[in-house]
């Protein structure tokens, strides 16, 4: 998804690196415009780039959720292009807590909403960039742990071969394993401190091997796996609320609990290549001219960094 951008992110990054200079970003200040007649983000949390270099953004219906206070006709899904205009504002009505986001190889949108109330939320949703709903997991307003079943699911991610990957993390401590046409195929994880035990499994993201990256956040780390479930590494002391990984293998890690910021790193041994303090982010993505999108859901604001 990111081409030659990001290709020649890496490059600058490991030149500045060979010759002892981190790189540095600078917060965009005033970007972008909300829309009219809205003061305040809110809590923003799910940040997306497309193919196209379009910003999607996945909040709390510009609240801290989408049910209370007249909320219900907010939009809670944007696009914006990368002038900063809005070219999509759609979702009113469809959920109660914004969560986790992906965007899928055909682009469309999967949003996952972590709470449930008025037979509505514990589910994983499909849209086309239209806001048309393809699919839905789980059952709408129902807190479970079942094949079909969530509590509090906060994030997903797709896997290069389309299979589904749900990190019921809110309510639960497991990773679900769907077929690209929501069959359940697996699961595994339950709470503990081991490796391969969760607390709070909050974010997921896959590298370029496609081993799928979780964030047990309140365990202070980065889990590695395989797609069948199989631990492959641990990435200790990070409090992963969000994670973004490049077609380079650079991570972006969204940490606004331990290490207060966007710890930017190297995916295949963990080594660190700079960190943005300027966000408390918990979504964190990154466009192909090297941009990085920081949705914050503590201080309620989107952020965009240009680097220097």
């Amino acid at each position: 998804m990111y081409r030659l951008g990001i290709t020649l992110l890496v490059a600058g990054v490991a030149a500045t690196s060979a010759a002892g200079q981190a790189p540095s970003y600078r917060l965009v200040e005033g970007w972008p415009p909300l829309p009219g007649g809205v003061a305040g983000w809110g809590q923003t949390i799910g940040i997306e780039i497309d193919a196209q270099d379009n910003l999607w953004v996945f909040h709390r219906c510009f609240a801290g959720d989408c049910i209370q206070g007249g909320r219900e006709n907010a939009m809670p899904v944007l696009r914006y292009n990368q002038a900063g205009t809005i070219t999509a504002l759609w979702g009113a009505g469809l959920f109660v807590w914004p969560h986790g986001s992906t965007l899928d190889a055909d682009g469309n949108l999967w949003l996952t909403d972590a709470r449930g109330a008025n037979g509505k939320g514990h589910t994983v949703q499909k849209f086309t960039p239209q806001g048309r709903l393809l699919m839905t997991l789980g059952q709408p307003g129902v807190a479970g742990a079942t094949e079909t079943t969530f509590d509090g699911p906060a994030d997903v991610a797709i896997a290069p071969n389309g299979d589904i990957f749900v990190a019921d993390g809110h309510g639960n401590d497991r990773i679900v394993k769907f077929s690209p046409t929501g069959e359940f195929i697996m699961q595994w994880g339950q709470e503990g401190t081991l490796l391969g035990q969760f607390n709070e499994p909050h974010t997921l993201a896959f590298d370029s091997q496609g081993r799928l990256f979780v964030g047990d956040r309140i365990n202070q780390r980065i889990q590695v796996f395989d797609q069948s479930g199989r631990f492959l590494a641990v990435w200790p002391a990070i409090m992963a609320s969000g994670i973004h990984i490049t077609d380079d293998d650079v991570v972006l890690v969204a940490d606004y609990q331990l290490r207060k910021g966007i710890i930017i790193a190297n995916a295949s041994d963990f080594s660190e290549i700079t960190v943005i303090d300027e966000a408390l982010p918990e979504g964190v993505s990154m466009d192909s001219h090297g941009s990085i999108y920081a949705g914050e859901v503590v201080y309620q604001n989107l952020k965009k960094f240009e680097r220097r």
